[in-house]
């Protein structure tokens, strides 16, 4: 019912959208300031709406007969984030690989992974570097991730979390910001966390988003099932 509610909450805001912008052109030089104005403000509306849309969406399981490839999503996010993460001046690394698989919509999953991989970046100065390491062991598959500033390297082969290394030079974020933020980071959490995986912020947060998270792992057991 929220769901159908939203959407038909979008419609009149797509509706007035598509006005706004078709009148900025048309009115006054004085009223242009206005009207843009009231274009960024609906534009931030319907996309909250979106955000609304797509939390209630990740917790409706996928079905269990239809299971997605982690690794090649996972790939694809990291390709498509590169060259965005380059143009801030940000080296984005991925090592290793995994047969996991989840029963979820790949589109699905692939919004998740981009949330959580975006987070990272987005709290990263230019010249930051944010790192991913993905391997399987008796348990299943775990992705760790983090800048370069949270992991140390044990043994030239392993990389875990290094929750004492102090933060610095983290850019600040706004109030708005933040929050869009962390709704993305919920969102993700529910994608995961439906499908049977479990997800740990850098803080030790399970399932929390945090406002700048410093990392996160992400554990997917063997087969894992979705959640009841």
């Amino acid at each position: 019912m929220l769901g159908e509610l939203l959407h038909s909450l979008s419609q009149p805001l797509t509706s007035l959208r598509c006005s706004l912008e078709l009148s900025i052109d048309e009115v006054a030089e004085q009223q242009q300031e206005s009207v843009s104005v009231a274009l960024q403000q609906t534009e931030k509306v319907i996309g909250m709406i979106q955000l609304m849309r797509e939390y209630l969406d990740a917790e409706q399981p996928g079905p269990e007969t239809c299971r997605v490839a982690v690794a090649p999503v996972l790939r694809s996010v990291i390709g498509e984030l590169s060259s965005i993460a380059a143009v801030r001046h940000i080296q984005l690394r991925l090592a290793g690989s995994c047969t996991a698989t989840l029963p979820v919509p790949k589109a699905r999953l692939q919004l998740a992974l981009q949330y959580l991989i975006w987070a990272l970046i987005d709290a990263q100065p230019a010249g930051g570097k944010v790192m991913l390491l993905m391997g399987e062991g008796p348990a299943g598959t775990v992705l760790r991730a983090a800048d370069e500033h949270e992991f140390r390297e044990t043994d030239g082969r392993d990389w875990r979390l290094n929750p004492t290394k102090p933060l610095t030079n983290r850019p600040s974020s706004g109030a708005t910001t933040s929050t869009l933020r962390r709704v993305k980071l919920a969102i993700a959490s529910r994608v995961f966390e439906t499908a049977g995986a479990s997800l740990v912020f850098g803080d030790g947060s399970a399932g929390r988003p945090v406002v700048d998270p410093v990392g996160f792992i992400l554990r997917i057991p063997h087969r894992a099932a979705p959640t009841a």
